[in-house]
């Protein structure tokens, strides 16, 4: 008999036993195992696994995540805060052990020295922590064939950095990279799960934004001491536009129109002009003060920076009309000491007209020479001053506009009438430009 026929003859006794005894206790075979698989002198936790098939080759890591939840995602600091359950996957055939028939399904550790961990760190990284309430939520299983499941729940605030041209039209993309630190690729690899890589919680709500989809896909790095394999996700947000039309667009908007109320008031109610002009002034410059306080510094205009700026341009626009139409004014009382003079003018030219026809009469009639009391119609002063009437009574060209703006007597009320037309029309338009040309810009950036 052989040594291969005996060792059979053995295990199936031993199995034979331990089914005919089932109340054995199998945590008590765990401590057995353990102290078998991970005594001094049998492991060393410092030695890498072996490659596949027991070569000597990169050993092979997978790794999935399990993202709980998303916290923050802050535009000003350009980063965003995950808690997630981190799993790493791999073969160590020194943990392999006795199941006893598929009795034991695998061994849980609680300490991560005891066995070889992957050296794995997450690159864009600024803080993170464990969590240890009430227990430290970290296990580690073993499985008979040697495989080690490491699991840890952690959370994390990554860089994110953020291109905001199209605020608040924008989508984001953040990624989480992690890597090995030590290890290069000659030997230790990472690679993603082949069945649900990432997976995220079903409700998970994020405040001003959507998390659209995510992608998978690797990383690997080369610098001066070697390649190192790297692996990476990114989250695709779309920001929620809803917040942003309540609280930015809607009130800007009534703040202009708000403006426009002073084109219908009366033009001498100078107080009541002002006062609506400078007051909309100052709460749309403080509006827009509070807008650039929540976003970064950047170098380029974004596409909030061009609604508030044309915004504030009408706001502005809407006093400075107000000051045309009080110089309008002004300007009017002297056009109407004018027509006064004009009609003196046509006075004083009615009035030698006659004085020259009983002249004429008197000469005919008298046999001596007489000074007149006026002058001769002939004479160059009067008729300088008969042209410069006739200038003012020149009648004007007829036209449409004339004719509908005449049915205003002055420049200034005319202004205003204009104003009312001209503004809405030319914000109608600005809207009309503004928002095919960000939501196009959006689209073709999303395709």
């Amino acid at each position: 008999m052989n040594n291969r026929t005996l060792f059979i003859i053995i295990a199936h006794v031993i199995h034979v036993v331990l089914c005919s005894n089932p109340k054995l206790n199998f945590r008590e075979k765990e401590k057995e195992i353990l102290d078998q698989i991970l005594g001094p002198g049998r492991y060393d936790a410092r030695i890498r696994p072996s490659g596949v098939n027991g070569t000597d080759g990169p050993a092979i890591v997978r790794v999935n995540l399990f993202v709980r939840s998303i916290a923050t995602i802050s535009d000003i600091k350009m980063e965003y805060s995950v808690q997630l359950t981190f799993r790493e996957q791999w073969l160590d055939e020194r943990l392999k052990f006795n199941d006893y028939g598929e009795r034991l399904k695998y061994l849980t550790l609680t300490q991560a020295n005891r066995v070889w961990m992957p050296d794995l760190f997450f690159s864009n990284e600024k803080e993170g922590h464990f969590h240890d309430i009430i227990m430290p939520n970290v296990y580690i299983r073993i499985y008979p064939d040697g495989s080690v499941l490491y699991s840890i729940r952690i959370s994390l605030t990554l860089s994110c950095p953020m291109n905001l041209k199209l605020y608040p039209l924008d989508r984001q993309i953040c990624s989480l990279r992690m890597a090995s630190y030590g290890w290069t690729t000659a030997d230790l690899v990472f690679l993603w799960k082949e069945v649900d890589p990432v997976q995220v919680v079903k409700n998970l709500h994020l405040p001003r934004f959507t998390l659209e989809k995510f992608l998978t896909d690797y990383c690997n790095s080369k610098t001066n001491t070697g390649e190192y394999s790297c692996l990476k996700v990114d989250l695709l947000f779309k920001r929620e536009f809803s917040y942003y039309l309540i609280q930015i667009y809607i009130p800007c908007c009534m703040l202009v129109i708000v403006s426009w109320v002073s084109f219908w008031l009366d033009q001498g109610a100078v107080p009541a002009r002002v006062s609506l002009g400078v007051t909309t002034l100052l709460t749309m410059a403080t509006q827009t003060s509070g807008i650039n306080a929540s976003l970064p510094p950047v170098s380029y205009t974004k596409a909030i920076d061009v609604w508030t700026g044309v915004c504030l341009t009408f706001v502005f626009g809407a006093l400075l009309e107000f000051a045309l139409v009080n110089y309008a004014s002004r300007s009017d009382m002297h056009r109407e000491n004018m027509k006064k003079q004009r009609r003196q003018c046509e006075l004083e030219h009615a009035a030698s007209m006659d004085a020259t026809s009983d002249l004429m009469d008197s000469d005919s009639n008298a046999t001596f020479a007489m000074k007149p009391l006026v002058r001769h119609p002939g004479d160059p002063l009067s008729m300088e001053k008969v042209r410069q009437c006739e200038i003012h009574m020149q009648p004007a060209r007829p036209n449409c506009c004339r004719s509908w703006l005449s049915k205003f007597p002055t420049r200034s009320k005319r202004i205003d009438v204009i104003s009312r037309i001209t503004f809405p029309l030319v914000f109608a338009l600005f809207n009309v430009i503004y928002w095919s040309t960000y939501l196009f810009r959006e689209e073709a950036e999303e395709s």
